[in-house]
């Protein structure tokens, strides 16, 4: 008959069989310590997110603006305002409430964002303006209202003025995303910190925006 082992014997085979498994344990503890959580880098609007290590995440922080960056931000800034333009018609020309909040809306959203482009610029040297032109006169970005079409929009009023508008902010607002895609489509573009996150929100907000004006479009042909 086998004489059990004293408890004191027991208790240090438990241990030197145990150890190679908590020497693992203790190492795969400290190994994703480490490394922390997975780092991961929203794409760009319609592009999917990628899981980035330490080495690139530190690295992302010294991305400086390009060029494409600058013209982005002075395009949009024209872009914005010629937005401010058509809902100062607002007030004169509509009289449903819906109309004058949408307004309103678009209005304090694109003037406060206006303000911040010029402070990037600012920050980085860059004048508010491009100081691109065609034959004399400022070229219109993606989506724009020609002269003509601005003047067609102020002699309007009414239920006609409501559907003019709404028609011309919507194709104003594709254009802005045409901007967005062009930016993010352009090689080592909107890679800058501050430039991708205004980007990136320009495009949700002009999305929800236009899916609202498509509503009350559709509204007024009731």
């Amino acid at each position: 008959m086998k004489h059990p082992l004293p408890g004191g014997t027991i208790r240090r085979v438990m241990t030197l069989s145990l150890a190679p498994v908590l020497a693992a344990s203790l190492a795969t503890a400290c190994q994703t310590a480490a490394q922390g959580p997975p780092l991961v880098q929203p794409g760009a609007p319609g592009a999917p997110s990628r899981v980035i290590t330490a080495h690139e995440a530190s690295g992302s922080s010294k991305i400086v603006a390009t060029a494409a960056d600058i013209q982005f931000m002075q395009g949009m800034i024209r872009h914005h305002r010629q937005a401010l333009q058509m809902t100062a018609l607002l007030p004169s020309r509509t009289s449903r409430e819906d109309m004058r909040l949408l307004g309103r809306r678009i209005e304090l959203s694109q003037a406060d964002e206006i303000h911040l482009m010029q402070r990037w610029l600012e920050v980085r040297g860059a004048p508010a303006e491009d100081g691109h032109s065609h034959e004399g006169h400022p070229a219109l970005m993606p989506g724009m209202l020609t002269t003509e079409e601005m003047d067609r929009l102020a002699a309007a009023s009414g239920g006609e003025f409501d559907r003019l508008f709404l028609e011309l902010m919507i194709r104003h607002h594709d254009g802005a995303l045409v901007m967005v895609e062009g930016l993010f489509s352009t090689d080592g573009a909107g890679q800058e910190a501050e430039v991708f996150a205004f980007a990136t929100d320009v495009d949700t907000d002009q999305r929800i925006e236009i899916d609202r004006m498509r509503g009350l479009l559709q509204e007024l042909s009731r």
